[in-house]
């Protein structure tokens, strides 16, 4: 059974108003004269971090995921409930505790409690974080809503935390220290756009942040608002670090598109809509299905996968 039947199946369940059929970034509950909103991702050893990484960016990390689907709804962090899998390495656990700390720190947000579980020495790491958000006003975006003619927009840039994971892997080296470096920061210390999003909550016709890949999360707003999502690949902006390590040919932003672990905003609006911060259009939406490439002004492949996939 893949994810995504798995999924199917827990959709018969999920028959709350508030569980949005499954289909959104995170649950949203009244809450007063707000909205409750909360979200839960896990982390995966081997399948979502190296087992090499430092366990302070690997606490960062958890945190940041997690606020980066409140940012897609508008949602102010509230607090973190977290699920932590021992394997008994006492100093691998203690700098996930600084890193945690880091993190609670920087982005404000303070840890409410949680559950703590032994995977044995021999176990996978495994972690869980659940995240509550407020936020304000009666439409909370989601991936419905997008409607032809509606303009494709992203935050910031994409591919940079693809390009730290190719150094990280060691199958990519960077000249210089400072390309490096940036790139590694992309992959290990994303910023979930927490601001952007609640500047731009009640103006967009859908929102969700990009993990798994701009082309597969741009499908999954596709499916959910029945309409085609094209994007222009030339358009799908790159940092200067990207380009000086990997170019801008197709094959670069071919990667950069499907590469995930960005965590900008992908939103559509109406043409005629004034946005309150800097994004760059990458596309339109179309009458039709999924999501379709153009390159010059031409229609060009869908890569396989659209982006990353859980077996």
């Amino acid at each position: 059974m893949t994810e995504l039947d798995f999924i199917d199946q827990l959709k018969a369940l999920a028959t709350h108003p508030a569980a949005r059929g499954l289909a959104d970034d995170a649950a949203v509950l009244p809450f007063g004269r707000h909205k409750l909103v909360i979200t839960h991702d896990m982390m995966v050893e081997d399948v979502h971090f190296l087992p090499n990484a430092d366990p302070t960016d690997i606490a960062w990390k958890l945190v940041a995921v997690n606020l980066s689907d409140l940012a897609a709804k508008g949602a102010k962090p509230l607090g973190i409930l977290m699920g932590y899998c021992q394997t008994g390495d006492d100093a691998w656990d203690a700098a996930f505790v600084r890193g945690l700390k880091e993190a609670i720190g920087h982005f404000c947000v303070p840890l409410l409690g949680g559950d703590t579980v032994s995977a044995g020495p021999n176990g996978k790491r495994t972690l869980g974080l659940t995240a509550l958000g407020e936020a304000k006003g009666h439409i909370i975006p989601a991936r419905c809503g997008a409607a032809p003619g509606h303009s494709i927009y992203v935050t910031g840039e994409i591919g940079d935390a693809w390009a730290g994971l190719q150094i990280a892997l060691g199958k990519a080296h960077a000249a210089d220290i400072e390309t490096s470096a940036a790139l590694l920061k992309a992959h290990n210390r994303p910023q979930p756009k927490l601001d952007d999003g609640r500047a731009l909550s009640s103006l967009v016709s859908t929102m969700m942040d990009v993990s798994d890949g701009l082309l597969l999360d741009a499908s999954r707003i596709a499916k959910a608002s029945g309409v085609n999502l094209e994007i222009d690949l030339d358009q799908v902006p790159l940092s200067v670090p990207f380009k000086t390590l990997f170019g801008e040919g197709e094959d670069a932003r071919m990667s950069a598109a499907t590469g995930g672990d960005d965590y900008q905003l992908l939103l559509t609006a109406s043409p005629e809509t004034v946005l309150p911060i800097n994004v760059t259009r990458i596309g339109q939406c179309r009458p039709g299905s999924g999501v379709s490439l153009v390159q010059k002004g031409e229609r060009i492949g869908l890569p396989e996968p659209l982006g990353f996939v859980h077996a």
